[in-house]
């Protein structure tokens, strides 16, 4: 049985990859900040809730306990919660979207590493963004070349470069980063574009499902491994 966290799971690609993941036969916690709406989308897929908001210390370490005090271990870890930052740029925002996207993770992924020692195959997923490519952004054939989004932009490629640097000091367990595809999703939503999270989430739990001897320290998309 193969016991798995998802952040920001109430919608969206989370909830998508928490349905796929279910139907492989994990038992799949939904973090969410919203009580009321992690509960309800729990309960519609038949997984587990824990309140969790990743830019809080104390949420972080009360969801990471709960599931240690049920299951005495986490085998895969999806970090998928982030914000879009879009709009005019300020102080307060960049830091607020910097704690959602990259410090969120740094949080939860130092919660959970006692839990996915204790995993035979522990895993981490990091879903990031080709929009936090150095090659993407500069590379005019690319739809990343024309988003108006610097704040999202410059997290998302810290969020890829801690994957690479967890991937590093932690030998014994996978980190990879993700490009998941432009989703339609509540997020994108002012831009009208993109496919079904389900198609999305495809990818996610391809990166989740890795046999042990799967890469580590990798960017990917539905493709393969991606430059950034």
């Amino acid at each position: 049985m193969t016991i798995t966290l998802i952040t920001g799971a109430n919608k969206g690609i989370g909830f998508e990859t928490a349905r796929q993941l279910l139907e492989l036969g994990h038992v799949v916690y939904i973090g969410a900040r919203d009580v009321e709406r992690g509960e309800k989308a729990a309960a519609a897929l038949g997984a587990r809730f824990v309140q969790l908001d990743v830019t809080d210390d104390a949420s972080v370490s009360s969801a990471l306990a709960t599931i240690d005090a049920a299951e005495g271990r986490l085998d895969v870890l999806v970090h998928n919660a982030g914000i879009l930052g879009e709009g005019a740029i300020d102080g307060p925002k960049a830091l607020r979207v910097f704690d959602t996207n990259a410090v969120g993770i740094v949080r939860v992924t130092e919660a959970a590493l006692p839990l996915l020692r204790r995993s035979s195959n522990p895993n981490v997923v990091t879903v990031s963004s080709s929009a936090g490519s150095f090659w993407a952004v500069n590379n005019p054939d690319r739809p990343e070349f024309h988003l108006p989004l610097a704040l999202y932009s410059a997290s998302k490629a810290a969020a890829t470069m801690l994957t690479v640097q967890y991937a590093k000091a932690h030998p014994g367990i996978k980190f990879n980063a993700l490009e998941p595809g432009t989703t339609a999703t509540d997020m994108t939503a002012a831009f009208g574009i993109g496919r079904s999270p389900a198609e999305s989430a495809r990818t996610v739990v391809r990166l989740a499902t890795l046999g042990a001897d799967g890469p580590t320290g990798t960017f990917q998309d539905e493709s393969g491994e991606l430059r950034w």
